[in-house]
């Protein structure tokens, strides 16, 4: 169930930051953003992992 929630929450903050970018709330390149910043998720992924092994 934890991680349910917690893939819920990521998917509504890429959808929030993708809505602000194409309203024009911000000025941030999202192609960009995702270049530098993708192994955070391999990173995220591989903590949920081994935490979630426990079970």
């Amino acid at each position: 169930m934890r991680s349910n929630l917690v893939a819920a929450i990521v998917l509504i903050l890429v959808g929030l930051f993708l809505l602000a970018s194409n309203l024009g709330w911000t000025n941030m390149n999202m192609g960009k953003l995702i270049l530098t910043w993708w192994p955070v998720a391999l990173v995220a992924v591989g903590i949920g992992l081994l935490f979630g092994r426990g079970k």
